[in-house]
């Protein structure tokens, strides 16, 4: 029998920064569980070409900084702050695991694992289980948990003979194939095209199938430091065409206008924003591609033809099929983030994830009631449909200011490193700053009250 004051089911971000939170907050003890044999969830089974999409500032956890604060001078994010790749981000989350989690001595880590619901947990490898006596809750961080192309089967028939392989695959291939096809519209996808090209492959060489187009999160507004400026004035932005837009996506074609959204095809209206983010470099090479199938998703690949929703286009056994077509990130019923005896992790504002899990274990810590802590952070669902964008930052307005009234909330939020607008401060002064402190104020309330109508079920969407 394992005694714990917490039980943590996973080791990813959200189960290490939750963690982090309780060892820096409370005395308590910590046992996790996790399927993988190390920490870092997903970032175990990543393709090996993935880079975070945000700065490595804004991730990990509270206590221990990751990567070195440097901004790039080469390459597609030449100009902006470090992307840390699959080989960091699971250096570091090992690190943290050894040198901050099991050396203080209140936190026990059990890989290979499966959490077998209120008896306990079991090995993967052997016969050995454990019975587990939680004394404060159990905290979930499963229940959102995706899919991706590494560890998922391709949603669609696959013939004898056709080359189909996940995305990793791609960087280990002993056949030279004749060209490619890339299945998927998201993020996945889009590293996978970026990847080809930077390795040289000829555009024409790349059919990318699509079946919807996406709205993009322009780098440029999400950067720490010496250019935190520019996601101050990014906020200012977003404010300002809220407060004016006519329509869902008139908001969109506004903020495009400014920069803030990028779209691949400048010709395609996107249906989908999963709130990724890419550089306007990333975007240039991208558009190189010109052979789009937009036929829905693929059903089938044969030897000779791809069967997809609205059509078929031919295909051969010496073209490399790349499945990119995971569904992501889970979307399934809202519950209570907080319950008796229970935490069931779930984002509650826009972006920044490991701000939000950490900013939980601090709840958890700081705040009394579960009643408490579930006014201050109502859950919301995963972003996907345009609409969801202006409900998740409308969430967000709705509820930061109760937990910015919150003192102790307030000033872990203002020491935090994983809060991006956490060294504003320092750029007061900065004109920039100034100018979108300004229109912040003139357009904050007019924004809210215009985004309620447009996501009211009456609200304009064409």
């Amino acid at each position: 029998m394992i005694e714990t004051d917490y039980l943590v089911i996973g080791a990813g971000a959200a189960g290490m920064a939750i963690t982090d939170a309780l060892l820096t907050h409370t005395d308590a003890t910590v046992t996790m569980v996790d399927r993988r044999h190390a920490p870092g969830g997903h970032w175990i089974d990543a393709y090996p070409y993935v880079r975070l999409h945000q700065p490595s500032a804004f991730y990990g956890v509270d206590s221990t900084p990751m990567g070195q604060d440097a901004i790039d001078d080469t390459g597609l994010n030449a100009g902006y702050y470090e992307l840390a790749s699959a080989d960091d981000i699971r250096s570091y989350f090992g690190g943290v695991m050894k040198h901050r989690f099991l050396s203080s001595g209140r936190v026990r880590y059990f890989p290979n694992c499966d959490h077998l619901g209120q008896q306990g947990f079991g090995s993967r490898l052997t016969k050995e289980t454990w019975d587990v006596r939680v004394k404060r809750k159990t905290i979930d961080t499963t229940y959102l948990e995706g899919s991706i192309p590494a560890t998922s089967p391709p949603p669609f028939e696959v013939a004898d003979g056709v080359r189909c392989v996940p995305a990793g695959a791609i960087a280990c291939i002993d056949q030279k194939p004749e060209d490619f096809v890339v299945i998927g519209a998201g993020k996945t996808a889009v590293d996978t095209c970026v990847w080809l090209l930077e390795q040289g492959v000829a555009p024409d060489a790349i059919r990318w199938v699509k079946p919807r187009e996406g709205w993009w999160l322009n780098r440029r507004f999400y950067q720490p430091h010496t250019l935190l400026p520019d996601l101050y004035r990014g906020i200012a932005i977003q404010l300002e065409e809220m407060a004016q837009a006519e329509s869902i996506p008139d908001l969109y074609r506004r903020l495009e206008a400014q920069g803030f959204f990028l779209r691949i095809d400048p010709e395609v209206a996107p249906s989908m924003c999963r709130g990724a983010v890419i550089s306007e470099s990333e975007l240039d090479l991208l558009r190189r591609i010109k052979n789009v199938v937009r036929l829905g998703h693929v059903r089938e690949i044969g030897s000779d033809m791809i069967t997809l929703d609205q059509g078929q286009v031919p295909t051969t056994t010496r073209t490399l099929h790349i499945h990119c077509a995971a569904r992501g990130l889970a979307r399934p019923a809202l519950r209570p983030i907080f319950e008796p005896g229970r935490i069931t992790v779930q984002p509650f504002i826009w972006g920044f994830a490991c701000f939000q899990f950490a900013m939980l274990g601090a709840a958890e810590a700081m705040l009394g009631s579960d009643e408490e802590k579930n006014r201050l952070f109502p859950p919301i669902s995963y972003w996907d449909a345009n609409k969801d964008y202006l409900t998740a930052f409308l969430a967000n307005m709705a509820n930061e200011r109760a937990r910015a009234a919150h003192p102790a909330l307030a000033a872990w939020a203002k020491g935090s490193r994983l809060n991006p607008l956490g060294e504003i401060g320092r750029y007061g002064d900065h004109p920039s700053v100034i100018e979108a402190r300004d229109r912040i104020k003139r357009c904050g309330a007019a924004a809210a009250g215009n985004l309620v109508s447009l996501v009211r079920p009456t609200g304009r969407t064409d």
